[in-house]
Parts: structure tokens; sequence; C-alpha cells
């Protein structure tokens, strides 16, 4: 009896030990698969505007010690990214059979990819989102992912909306275009945004970032005849930055202006064109001019200084007159004359 019970452990230990064995080599085989392909994913940032840009940018390197070749092998995509929800809820891409070019890598080699996800994945429910980057490599069996982050989706502060009609369109269908200002603020700075969207067909021409917002100040807006939009915006103290923008999304021009004294402001003109009253326009993205010393030439002739003024006596004390010093006598005629 004994002796059986002792058999049954004996293998039951045994088992364990292969069991954790096997563990270890598995863990084993996957770091060291893990470590043929490094994956690298990074964002700009962690928040963002529903339908704003979202760019990922992902480095994939080659630590496999020899050449690769990443393709699509039998319906796995060699290139792509995994989007859940918080609560594991999967994102699936908005058109699954998308294609990708093969790329092939040196060995010791990095390549580098920046990709739009908002195009790609429906991303336009407010909320957080895991996302990761992954790498599928036929020659070495199997997937590369990237560590996991988190992107948070809001709709940010609505300061202004317009519902505008398109020209030439007349009416119905994809003939309106609804045009919203909106503030996102951020830790150490607040960014004005600009939307342009189609509610009735559900399309989203933009949602473009304008730049930097001082948040006490509303920017002005004004439409022109043709419904495009401009915006004035001040972005930093005394400073104001232009916007033109068209009813497809597109910017027309962007200029900035200088405010030293007043502050410049849109206004119509009788035909219809709008315009910028008040700054001084400039390139913000300008070289400014090399430091250079000056010139002896270019410095500023003195001022003449006025003669000084003879230094009073001091009390107490009297002062010495100088005596003239005599001059000699002339000699008279008689006198020069030689004595016997």
């Amino acid at each position: 009896m004994n002796g059986q019970r002792l058999i049954r452990l004996a293998a039951k230990g045994g088992f364990l030990r292969y069991t954790c064995l096997s563990a270890v080599m598995l863990i084993s085989l996957t770091l060291t698969l893990r470590a043929q392909l490094l994956v690298d994913f990074s964002l700009q940032r962690n928040l963002y505007i529903a339908y704003e840009p979202l760019l990922a940018t992902v480095r994939i390197t080659n630590l496999s010690g020899g050449n690769l070749l990443l393709a699509d092998v039998e319906g796995k995509k060699w290139f792509g990214f995994q989007i859940e929800t918080l609560d594991g809820r999967p994102i699936p891409p908005i058109d699954p059979n998308y294609e990708i070019e093969p790329v092939q890598i040196g060995a010791g080699e990095s390549i580098t990819r920046t990709v739009n996800l908002t195009p790609l994945y429906p991303l336009g429910d407010y909320g957080s989102y895991r996302v990761r980057a992954t790498v599928y490599a036929a020659e070495l069996g199997g997937y590369f992912s990237s560590p996991p982050m988190t992107v948070e989706i809001t709709e940010g502060r609505m300061l202004w909306q317009q519902v505008v009609g398109v020209p030439g369109m007349g009416q119905g269908r994809g003939s309106e275009r609804t045009i919203t200002l909106l503030a996102q603020r951020l830790p150490d700075k607040t960014d004005l945004y600009l939307r342009i969207q189609d509610k009735n067909a559900g399309i989203v021409y933009c949602t473009s970032r304008l730049g930097d917002f001082i948040s006490y100040g509303k920017p002005q807006v004004l439409l022109d005849s043709t419904n495009s939009i401009h915006i004035l915006q001040n972005s930093a103290p005394r400073l104001f930055v232009y916007s033109k923008v068209g009813l497809d999304g597109k910017i027309l021009s962007r200029i900035s202006y200088n405010a030293p004294k007043t502050r410049p402001t849109l206004a119509r003109s009788a035909d219809g064109t709008i315009s910028v009253f008040g700054g001084i326009p400039f390139d913000p993205h300008a070289t400014p001019p090399p430091f250079q010393i000056a010139k002896l030439s270019d410095r500023p002739v003195p001022l003449p200084t006025p003669e000084a003024a003879p230094t009073p006596p001091s009390k107490g004390k009297k002062t010495q007159k100088t005596k003239p010093t005599p001059s000699p006598k002339q000699s008279s005629p008689q006198s020069a004359r030689p004595t016997d």
C-alpha cells in the first residue's frame, strides 16, 4: 500500500518536474523568438479629439541575424495594429482586406513607418483605447508586438457652430456642411480645432488643429460669399494667427500677426471679401538675422561738453595772489653808450 503510494507520488513529482521544465523551455523559446524582431510604437500624445489625425510611428528592427522578408502569407497581414477598449472589446479595421507591399529588412537594420489610424479604424466613439503595433514574420513563424499604449478620445469644448450650404450644390444630400470650432484643454496649453462635416452623409472632411489658443479670448469667425471660413485666433500674448479654410477642409492661407499696440480684427468689405485689419504680418519660421558687431564708424558721435568753470575758493583759507613777473627794462640810448 505504502509502496504504491510512493510510486504515485514519484510519478506525480516527475510529471510536475516535466511540466515545469516544459514551461521554462516554452518561455525561453518565446523570449528567444521575441528577441529576433523588435517592434517599437509611439504617439505624439495620449489625448485626441474625435476624428483628429492620430499618427502612429512604428519602428521595426531585425535582430534575427539574417535578412528578413516581411510579406502577407495565407491571409496573415505582416503589418497591422491591435486596438481594443479597456474592457477588452476589439476594434477591427474598417477595411479588413487591406494590402501592404512586402518589405525586405537586412540583418541589424530598422525601418520606420508613420500611419494615420483615424481613416483605418472606427475611433469616433469617446473613450479610452489600448493600441499596439503587430508584425508577422513568416520566416520566424510568429507575431511580434509592441508594448501597448492607451489613447483617450474626447469631444472637447464647442466654441462656435454653424450650418452652411455648399455653393453650386443646390438642395438635397451633400449640400450642407456643419462647421464647428472646438477647444481642447491640455496640461500645459489649449488647442483650437476646426471640424467640417456632412452629418447627413456621415462624412467628416477635416478635424484640423489650428494651433495654440488663449482660452480667455474667443476667436473671431467670419464667412465670405463662398462660405469659406476665416478664423483669427489669439495664439500667445500679442500674437495672432489668421486661417482661411475651404468647405472641403483644405487650408487656403495661414498668416501670423504681431500686435505690439492694437489687436487685429477681421472685417468684411463691400464686395464680401474678408481681410485682417491691424497687426504686423510676419513669418514665424523665418531665420533671424545673424548677430553683427557694430563698427567703430557706427558708434554715435559724442556730444560736446561745456568748458569747466573755475573752482571757487574754499572758505577759511586765504588765497595767495600771484605776483606778475617783471618785464625787463628797456635801456635808453644813453645807457648804451660805452663808458670812458
